[in-house]
């Protein structure tokens, strides 16, 4: 049995907890349904535990470790915070982690119906967020570069892709705009990186909070900014761009082509993502379209 394979189930998280934290072991654990990389455990009302699964190695979860509790405090959405440590075992070969519990339902299962609100809190969060990183920042893996350095993925997600009533010609029109555009010119800063539907929570027609930071890096906010797109409803992109107010027009170009990129992502996880993924994606499929008709129309 490889250590993707491994099957993770309510016992095995107790038993982990008893080994190694054994104050939050009798809190009531229950699944939280879908992830990928890892599997999220609930752990009291308080908690949960980030549990690798097809991750192949622990870095993403040390990034999260290292680096969260620098951002948290300077943000004005919750996000999840470690507070304990779990450490690889014979029971369980991956590191693990206990973290704070952000309150909300993921955005593909939920709608944002305060429009201006969200997009005002996602620019606010964003500002708050797209500051200096310090030299030792992470820098990008797979993502974080140029447009241009992503043409091969974009053209992938293209082919593999549906498209189902979209233009191939106008969806390449937005991605060859974003690769002729500029380099980002400015310093590295602060990027979530992976900023899609089931990385956000909402609550009360809003943003209620960010989740997933295994991604983080320091370096082009554009790969962030694409989440105007992504997250709000039609007409949110303007209203988010008039009040972030840091964008240049290159750095919107590339937005925009790396919104598209993603949106061909999500539609492609739809259509694969009950066979392909953990848990199923059948939600991101829909949530992929509407992002691309928003990307389509503009701001």
């Amino acid at each position: 049995m490889i250590e993707s394979e491994i099957e993770i189930h309510e016992d095995l998280v107790r038993d982990l907890l008893r080994d190694q934290h054994p104050d939050l072991a009798e809190l009531p654990i229950r699944e939280v349904p879908g992830g990928w990389g890892n599997q999220m455990w609930r752990l009291g009302d308080e908690l949960a535990v980030r549990m690798q699964r097809m991750d192949n190695g622990p870095d993403l979860q040390l990034k999260e470790r290292r680096w969260l509790p620098v951002l948290a405090p300077r943000l004005p959405l919750p996000i999840p915070t470690p507070v304990r440590n779990g450490a690889p075992s014979e029971r369980f070969p991956k590191i693990w982690t206990v973290m704070t519990w952000v309150e909300g339902t993921p955005l593909d299962h939920a709608s944002i119906t305060r429009g201006d609100h969200a997009a005002d809190l996602l620019a606010a969060f964003l500002t708050a967020l797209h500051v200096e990183a310090p030299a030792e920042a992470p820098n990008a893996s797979d993502r974080g570069g140029h447009p241009k350095e992503c043409t091969d993925g974009f053209e992938y997600f293209l082919q593999a892709v549906d498209l189902g009533g979209f233009a191939e010609h106008d969806i390449r029109a937005v991605w060859n705009d974003a690769v002729a555009a500029a380099q980002w010119q400015g310093p590295r800063v602060w990027v979530h990186g992976d900023l899609h539907p089931a990385n956000v929570v909402v609550a009360d027609g809003t943003l209620a909070g960010v989740v997933d930071f295994g991604d983080v890096f320091a370096g082009d906010p554009a790969w962030d900014l694409a989440a105007a797109w992504l997250l709000l409803p039609a007409g949110g992109a303007s209203r988010f761009f008039d009040t972030y107010a840091q964008a240049d027009e290159a750095m919107l170009r590339r937005a925009r082509g790396l919104a598209a990129m993603k949106s061909l992502f999500l539609m492609l996880m739809g259509q694969n993502g009950d066979r392909s993924l953990p848990g199923g994606k059948p939600n991101w499929g829909p949530a992929g379209r509407s992002a691309l008709q928003r990307v389509l129309k503009g701001l």
